[in-house]
């Protein structure tokens, strides 16, 4: 098992793969730097081998198929994910990596939007996503987390090892966040100074159809960990829609003793079923959810004993 594994995710990165490996190098010199290359065509690979790193490959496209790799592969007690287009310090790497190896948190998130990220972000539609994804989460979820989208993270064994990567895509920042909120690990906020892509370096993130991803990743995630919340919401909204236009068709057969529209009063009875499935599935996934905490409990506590030898 290794102390520390730099695991840089790179896909078309020749213009800065170099430098990030051998600026991690010089910031970690206990680690081990991985790059795995996802199907570039400009050499990345070969540059990132020649600096030093340690290369591999992922032919499936997408951030969170060559995450879920790396996850699978790599054993470490810490693990720092950084991108490799040379956007993040790498001389703030020890201040992510020592929380980690301390026993203080399972996740370390470097904080961009707390120093210079709006200002070198040239791309104002970014700047407003990250802060409609943090806004939205925290609301959500009752965090505080400072940088939701960041690329620049610490983890810990046993985050590792437990995360299950469903997302395909960029949205996998979203969903590593919401996993640890939800299993209860500590999260700890270390402010990085970010910089803008240097020239020839392009994004690959797509402002628009990633964001859209991201916001579907914060709902399918919300109703996965808070059912009833999720469930509840919609079974009022159908009930009050329901309830008011059943308030007319209800207050004429008080006037008249008829009910001329029928089929209103069809359509409220079935709104007013479908709430109350909608509320009793709620019901049924929250308990099942409560259950997959407890057992996720008991997996960490057995998985402890296990690393103990007991």
């Amino acid at each position: 098992m290794d102390k520390i594994a730099v695991l840089v995710p790179c896909y078309n990165e020749s213009a800065t793969i170099e430098k990030v490996v051998k600026d991690f190098r010089r910031a970690l010199p206990e680690a081990k730097i991985y790059v795995y290359d996802n199907n570039s065509k400009d050499g990345t690979a070969e540059l990132a081998a020649g600096a030093g790193a340690i290369v591999r490959h992922e032919y499936a496209q997408g951030k969170g198929n060559v995450m879920r790799r790396m996850f699978r592969e790599i054993d470490a007690q810490c693990y720092v994910l950084v991108d490799g287009d040379d956007t993040y310090p790498a001389e703030v790497a020890p201040s992510l990596v020592e929380p980690v190896l301390s026993g203080k948190a399972e996740m370390v998130v470097g904080d961009r939007l707390s120093s210079t990220y709006f200002t070198q972000n040239k791309r104002p539609f970014h700047n407003f996503g990250n802060t409609i994804v943090r806004s939205s989460i925290n609301f959500l979820f009752h965090t505080e987390i400072k940088d939701i989208m960041t690329g620049y993270r610490a983890f810990s064994y046993e985050f590792v090892k437990t995360y299950p990567v469903l997302s395909k895509g960029f949205e996998i920042e979203t969903e590593m966040t919401i996993h640890a909120i939800e299993r209860n690990m500590r999260i700890e906020n270390v402010v990085i100074e970010y910089r803008d892509r240097p020239a020839g370096s392009v994004s690959k993130l797509n402002t628009y159809s990633d964001g859209f991803k991201v916001l579907c990743t914060i709902g399918r995630l919300y109703k996965n960990y808070h059912p009833f919340s999720f469930f509840g919401v919609l079974a009022l909204v159908l009930f009050l829609v329901s309830l008011l236009f059943f308030i007319p068709v209800f207050g004429e057969y008080l006037v008249t003793g008829l009910v001329p529209r029928l089929p209103t009063l069809v359509v409220c009875a079935i709104g007013t079923l479908m709430a109350l499935l909608l509320l009793m599935a709620g019901v049924i996934l929250s308990t099942m959810q409560q259950k997959d905490k407890r057992d996720f409990e008991m997996y960490l506590i057995q998985a402890a004993e296990r690393k103990a030898g007991r």
